[in-house]
């Protein structure tokens, strides 16, 4: 039996009813913050640009606007938009992000059939815990190796969402699976503008192809992924993957619930937010200023440092992958935010001048070997000599044991949301993902973030 075959029939065996409380909790939480901020990512460029090249008619909503295009152009589209902002959720098995792959996906099929919000969510479970099996199998080696691995799993994740949502047997999802292989793509060397959104778009994009194919009798090798010439051989290389540990204990526990999810405080790379929680505790003690402030060295972990060590951004992107300019915000201004990613922000002036003295360095106490990775240091020389330090082992939001509060997550919520629509109306969807399980149609979500049309009720 290949692996493919071995996860379809894991895929397919999974009911809403033999979920723990805490995956329906925690899949209710991540779909409501992705909602939020795909409707925050919307009116960003590369999304508006994904909807004119994409131009379509159809049954599904493209989110934060009244148009509605094919199903594989919304997942398309709502997939570049969920990652727009870098503020959608993530997870440390996946070294990446787990729900804007999958959502998009699983948006635009129930918009072509009648499904209820247990249905969706038992999906986005299955996919979920595809795509951090996988990953299991492949990280931190397949990370390192350069791929982006939100688009090269996530794939196979919003694949096994979709063949799942769809009933599809599981020799047909072994074969979607298998399609899913030659669908994933996506190298960090674009991280830092509008290809790295449009890697998870595209990603949701072909998971939902790969299962609409393969319902039609598409044909694809369900050893795509063990092949000497397929996924783990060419991606990972020999010696580098782990295929028994794809499949071992699936769903014992589901990954959803642990290590679970990680939501994002701040719209930027998750990377640099150990040190912008570092920072932000020392600015909230000691009302620090620029003026006070001489040097500030930041400490991170290598892996993460990698990517985020660029300190003269130049872009509005290429500044949420920038530790020194996150840490100049977090001083200058005592918080993080979304404007400050927007359009000319990364120019200003005092934000310029504070650059210089920000340095970031790999933390001498953080092995490549380890796979607790979230931890960061900063130290702050002051201009009268002081020098003050703050050290977190772990961002606020980073796993179930470290949850954001509930009012920060509706906080978080209701600005992405109010960003497309008026606030009224994201409160009321904010309402209806809160029952989500209970709902009987999931069009009744569409609806209730669609711009001036009326919100159904249940």
């Amino acid at each position: 039996m290949s692996i493919a075959d071995a996860l379809a029939e894991r895929i397919a065996g999974v009911r809403f009813d033999a979920l723990p409380t805490e995956a329906v909790y925690w899949s209710r939480t991540a779909i409501m913050d992705t909602v939020g901020c795909t409707l925050a990512g919307a009116n960003e460029s590369c999304a508006r640009i994904a909807a004119r090249v994409s131009a379509s008619s159809g049954p599904c909503l493209v989110f934060g606007t009244n148009e509605r295009v094919a199903p594989l152009d919304a997942a398309l589209i709502n997939g570049t938009a969920a990652h727009a902002l870098d503020f959608d959720d993530c997870s440390n098995t996946l070294g990446g992000h787990p729900s804007a792959p999958i959502l998009p996906a699983l948006f635009a099929l129930s918009e072509t059939r009648a499904l209820d919000g247990r249905a969706f969510i038992t999906a986005y479970v299955a996919g979920w815990e595809t795509e951090t099996r996988i990953a299991r199998g492949v990280n931190f080696h397949h990370y390192e190796k350069g791929w982006h691995p939100t688009a090269t799993l996530g794939v196979f994740g919003a694949t096994a969402a979709c063949c799942h949502l769809l009933e599809l047997s599981p020799d047909v999802t072994a074969r979607a699976l298998g399609l899913a292989a030659s669908f994933a793509s996506g190298v960090k060397a674009n991280f830092g503008t509008m290809t790295k959104p449009l890697h998870v778009g595209h990603s949701a994009r072909d998971g939902l192809l790969a299962a609409l194919l393969t319902a039609e009798g598409f044909t694809a090798n369900p050893g795509a992924l063990e092949h000497p010439q397929g996924f783990l051989h060419v991606f990972n290389g020999a010696g580098n993957f782990d295929a028994d540990a794809i499949l071992r204990d699936w769903g014992q526990p589901w990954d959803i619930v642990q290590p679970g999810v990680a939501i994002k405080q701040y719209p930027c790379c998750g990377s640099t937010h150990p040190a912008v929680d570092a920072m932000l505790a020392l600015v909230r003690e000691h009302r620090l200023t620029p003026a006070m402030v001489e040097r500030v060295d930041a400490r991170t972990h290598p892996r993460r440092l990698a990517h985020t060590n660029r300190p003269a951004p130049n872009s509005e992107l290429d500044a949420k992958f920038s530790v020194q300019y996150c840490l100049a915000r977090a001083l200058a201004d005592g918080r993080v935010s979304l404007e400050h990613f927007e359009g000319d922000s990364f120019r200003d002036s005092a934000i310029r001048e504070l650059l210089p003295r920000i340095y970031a360095a790999p933390h001498p106490d953080m092995s490549m070997a380890s796979t607790e990775h979230f931890g960061g240091e900063v130290r702050v020389t002051l201009t009268d000599g002081r020098v003050l330090t703050a050290k977190v082992a772990r961002p606020l939001g980073r796993g179930p044991e470290n949850p954001l509060p509930a009012e920060l997550l509706e906080a978080k919520f209701l600005n992405c949301a109010a960003r497309a629509l008026p606030m009224e109306q994201a409160k009321k969807l904010l309402a209806v993902l809160r029952q989500l399980d209970a709902l009987s149609d999931m069009c009744h979500v569409t609806d209730a973030m669609t711009p001036s049309v009326a919100l159904a009720t249940d």
